[in-house]
């Protein structure tokens, strides 16, 4: 039976990001594109920062992940252009994200076109919503995250940074 297109999406939904494992990479949007022509998969991947540590890590669970799924060959293609952005994360990953305690971006396309500086940002508690909050760091545990603490609930919090 020959690997369709779906099947091979499917197989890569089900290949969690390495910094954040709840959602998958098709979740984030690092996978752009895919195309399967007799059983070999052509895969566009742009890393969320074109430095990302897990790039490679990444690129061998696609490997497996396709491989399991029949494919023959997998070759992966590194789009840096246009860069990632955080509009790509899909909605539903966006609800994990905040179920899980790490509040989400807002969408990048959505903000107002006049310069805000971001001390000025109100951003969210994941737990209570209160936008009573401050940043603590610039990074939390990954380069994506900053580190924040709601001062309604006192509870700290990573926030997924916009980019």
């Amino acid at each position: 039976m020959r690997l369709s297109a779906r099947a091979a999406w499917e197989a890569l939904g089900r290949v969690p990001d390495p910094e954040l494992p709840l959602v998958s990479i098709t979740e984030l949007g690092i996978v752009r594109d895919l195309e399967v022509r007799d059983d070999a998969v052509h895969v566009v991947v742009t890393p969320t920062y074109a430095a990302c540590p897990a790039t490679e890590l990444i690129d061998r669970e696609i490997e497996r992940a396709l491989a399991a799924a029949g494919a023959q060959a997998v070759r992966i293609e590194r789009r840096l252009a246009p860069a990632w952005s955080t509009d790509w994360i899909a909605p539903a990953a966006r609800a994990r994200l905040k179920l899980a305690g790490i509040a989400p971006p807002g969408r990048i396309e959505e903000a107002p076109v006049a310069f805000v500086p971001r001390a000025a940002a109100r951003i969210a508690c994941p737990r209570c919503n209160s936008t009573d909050t401050e940043r603590l760091s610039e990074f939390g545990a990954t380069a994506c995250k900053a580190l924040y603490r709601c001062r309604a609930c006192r509870e700290p919090f990573e926030y997924f940074k916009p980019i």
